[in-house]
């Protein structure tokens, strides 16, 4: 099959989210506790427990590259600091659950249905 030059190769550089990104929405979105994490709660951070950053969260590399990206801002929440997707993350993140080698959309079905990618009968019959 011969690509024609206005189509975009779907390769890992068309992502909006660098491996090490991926790799944290997919850990952080999978299910804990037997409960799927909401969209609306965000990304949690841990904080520091002591020393002069004392209760300042504990940013990781790939939410603080996200973060420099506007991807993400940080918020206050009810059990401690989280990262919120912005509008612009948002879009990213559906551009990602779109690709199927990327997100599962049988395991990350509750995102694709928070997202509004897919109906909420459609997620519950896959």
């Amino acid at each position: 099959m011969i690509e024609s030059p206005d189509e975009q190769p779907s390769g890992p550089s068309s992502l909006p989210f660098t491996a090490p990104e991926r790799d944290l929405i997919r850990r952080e979105m999978g299910m804990h506790f037997g409960q799927y994490p909401s969209l609306a709660e965000g990304l949690f951070l841990r904080t520091w427990r002591g020393g002069p950053q004392k209760g300042e969260p504990k940013v990781p590399p790939a939410v603080q590259s996200m973060l420099e990206r506007g991807l993400v801002e940080l918020r206050p929440g009810r059990m401690g600091p989280r990262a919120m997707f912005t509008e612009a993350g948002l879009a990213a993140l559906r551009q990602l659950a779109l690709d199927r080698r990327a997100m599962d959309p049988v395991r990350f079905a509750h995102l694709r249905q928070e997202l509004g990618l897919d109906a909420p009968e459609e997620a519950a019959a896959q």
